[in-house]
């Protein structure tokens, strides 16, 4: 899978950009702050419908415009669709599917698939759960983009208990008559049947990333390891004992049970996958507060190859070559490197470099050339004053 064309109105710094694209690694070169970022950005909004670096839209509208467009031409073997994001900040965005009437937005996840690696990154090891949380569902949902109507359910659902907890401890605070909560319990199952299947996709996904995750940080950083991936729930030290969706249910409506006195006093929910963390092990010791800082960029990196070699394995194969095993997957998502190279040392950069260089389609940024490994050749647009050119 390929982006062709990527065409931006009104996104960040530009009004207009019309930017062609080809298969193999295009590198967007020029000064900081001339928006370079900002086109890797709109390509990995198409995939995740969030940017990786602000965790609303407002700021992804050019100043003075009420909305920004994002619109790509995107090749999957001889399939050939055009996707549209219309954003409107404070309403309702908007999407369209080869200039179909306008739909949800996450009618289009799963046609653009976007692997991005950023200075960001580095809070996956060193940051709170928040951003480990961020990482696995995302990528739980490029595996399974149904799963955005489950993340869904589960922040509505959530919403509205927390906003029942929160009156009943306004309530209690301020010596008024005790609420009625009976409605708490069916607040309480519908947490638990969402939080379950979102617990069950993690525990998969983390199962499924630790073999190649290990293989990526030794790639990285030979003898460095071993690495580990780990959960802890908030529902307790049940979670082992779990073999299904209904045993994740059933533990986790039992922890929310348990949790209710102290739920009301602090009129907030403290059991559910949104309070759960990834644990990230290096050697015998955790990775956050242990592993230096050349260490955890290469434990980040090791997880985001992880993530392209696992969507890969599990894109289907093109026709051709695909008896043997051989041919070249119509899903592999496009690698997105946003000034990454200039934060590592040479040895990291060019292992990087080795690694990332085979996929369908690598995009890159660096402020200068001599950022940009001499591995990795192909096509170079300069990005100045915001203006888009290919050298």
């Amino acid at each position: 899978m390929h982006v062709s064309h990527l065409s931006l109105a009104d996104f960040r710094s530009y009004a207009r950009a019309e930017v062609p694209l080809e298969p193999g690694v295009s590198a967007f070169v020029g000064p900081n702050g001339q928006g370079k970022t900002n086109l890797v950005e709109a390509v990995g909004y198409l995939a995740t419908l969030s940017s990786h670096r602000v965790s609303s839209d407002t700021p992804l509208v050019r100043m003075g415009a009420d909305r920004a467009v994002i619109r790509a031409a995107v090749v999957q073997g001889e399939r050939q669709q055009l996707v549209e994001l219309e954003l409107n900040p404070g309403k309702a965005n908007r999407a369209r599917i080869n200039r179909s009437s306008p739909g949800r937005p996450r009618d289009v996840l799963g046609i653009v698939k976007t692997v991005l690696f950023a200075p960001e990154d580095l809070a996956l090891v060193k940051g709170d759960p928040g951003e480990r949380r961020r990482f696995l569902d995302e990528l739980i949902t490029a595996r399974s983009p149904r799963m955005a109507g489950v993340r869904s359910d589960y922040e509505r659902v959530l919403k509205q208990r927390n906003t029942l907890l929160k009156s009943a401890a306004m309530a209690r605070r301020h010596g008024g008559r005790s609420m009625d909560l009976s409605t708490l319990d069916v607040w309480d199952q519908h947490l638990a049947r969402a939080g379950a299947e979102l617990l069950a996709q993690r525990l998969d996904l983390i199962a499924a990333l630790q073999p190649l995750a290990d293989k990526a940080y030794d790639q990285l950083a030979p003898g460095g390891g071993p690495i580990a991936l780990d959960y802890r729930s908030s529902a307790g030290e049940g979670l082992a004992a779990a073999n299904n969706r209904e045993d994740l249910y059933t533990l986790l409506l039992t922890a929310l049970g348990e949790a209710r006195k102290q739920e009301i006093e602090r009129g907030v929910t403290l059991v559910g996958p949104h309070r759960d963390d990834l644990l990230l092990g290096l050697g015998r010791l955790p990775a956050k507060g242990y592993a230096s800082h050349g260490e955890s960029w290469s434990y980040a990196l090791a997880l985001r190859l992880a993530s392209y070699d696992l969507l890969r394995a599990e894109s289907p194969l093109a026709h051709e070559g695909a008896a043997s095993g051989s041919g070249r997957r119509v899903g592999e998502p496009v690698l997105v490197l946003d000034d990454v190279f200039a934060e590592l040392d040479e040895r990291r950069r060019e292992r990087l470099a080795e690694l990332v260089a085979p996929g369908e389609q690598v995009l890159v940024t660096a402020a200068v050339d001599d950022d940009v490994p001499g591995l990795l050749t192909g096509t170079r647009f300069t990005v100045a004053d915001g203006t888009v050119e290919r050298a």
